[in-house]
């Protein structure tokens, strides 16, 4: 399967996406060939680090590539300041400095806290990502977002800080439980409500094959959310106006999330959230009976959730 290319066009700071099948085992001869950094530290959860650290250090030690890798405890509830500390002092006691550069390899999650450390250490090392789940792979590691969790809410403490390549390979997909990949399949889509019908009908005519990650249909799909995302990064990279549609569904979707107490995966919430999002633009007259119809159908079709759980206490959510 030949490399797919999509370029985030942001000037000096404009950046790759690889996306290619089995692309793991070829990342060190890129960074040969493009480094970015002196040395590089990975980041990764204790989870993902199990499944491809090993692999991935191996590859970049025997290419002469400088590398370690730094694990922390996998989930959600990793995602804030007391994380992002101990890394801190952990690249501190390595020796560390503006020279080198750091990996994200993992989910959001990963993603996130890997940004954020990159943009606030020496007061920013560069970094690059590996996101190995679909969530990540169409949404999160493009962009630039970084972020970490506080008591009062979800992502309210992060930086605009852009990776220096974006590295896909769709064969790390296999190994991803089948709720994270559906929960994924929420952010997919959401690009096409809310950019591309053809991108819409695309989902709705290739369900089975993506669903099977057939490598060729995956690797159009997330090339195709990837454009979508750069297209509008560069018009508007720090959210002062278009790149707010990449939060559809998110308003109320952090809000079923939280109120779950994050038991609800966040792709799932999302598609909650989409559904409630179409509702009410459909009783306020801005979507057709029939779109909203098609929202909801399609997120139905890929066994997603469509209502609000009804456990959930609905005023913790307007909190």
């Amino acid at each position: 399967m030949t490399e797919t290319l999509v370029t985030v066009g942001l000037g000096d700071r404009s950046y790759p996406i690889h996306i290619q099948s089995g692309l793991l085992g070829k990342i060190a001869n890129d960074l040969q060939a493009h480094p970015f950094a002196h040395r590089y530290c990975v980041i990764s959860d204790d989870n993902v680090a199990s499944l491809y650290g090993s692999q991935l250090i191996k590859s970049l030690n025997a290419a002469r590539i400088d590398a370690q890798i730094i694990t922390f405890p996998q989930g959600e509830m990793s995602k804030n300041f007391q994380t992002i500390a101990s890394l801190a002092s952990t690249l501190a006691q390595q020796g560390f400095d503006r020279k080198d550069g750091l990996i994200a390899l993992g989910g959001g999650v990963t993603g996130d806290i890997t940004g954020f450390l990159a943009s606030i250490y020496m007061r920013g090392i560069p970094f690059a990502q590996i996101p190995t789940t679909l969530l990540a792979q169409v949404d999160s590691s493009v962009g630039g977002k970084t972020g970490v969790d506080i008591p009062e809410g979800k992502n309210l403490a992060g930086t605009f800080y852009q990776p220096q390549v974006v590295y896909i390979d769709t064969d790390v997909l296999q190994t991803l439980p089948l709720e994270e990949l559906k929960g994924g399949l929420a952010e997919v889509i959401k690009y096409g409500v809310i950019k591309d019908a053809d991108f819409f009908a695309f989902l709705d005519t290739h369900r089975k094959a993506i669903l099977s990650l057939d490598k060729n249909t995956i690797a159009t799909l997330i090339a195709r959310c990837c454009e979508i995302k750069a297209e509008v990064v560069e018009l508007d990279e720090r959210e002062g106006g278009l790149r707010r549609i990449l939060n559809y569904g998110h308003t109320i979707g952090h809000a079923v999330e939280a109120a779950s107490s994050f038991t609800l995966i966040h792709g799932f919430a999302v598609a909650i959230g989409m559904c409630a999002a179409a509702s009410l633009a459909l009783k306020n007259g801005f979507l057709s009976l029939e779109e909203s119809s098609a929202i909801r159908q399609l997120i139905k079709s890929y066994d997603l959730p469509v209502d609000i759980p009804s456990e959930l206490d609905r005023d913790d959510m307007r909190r």
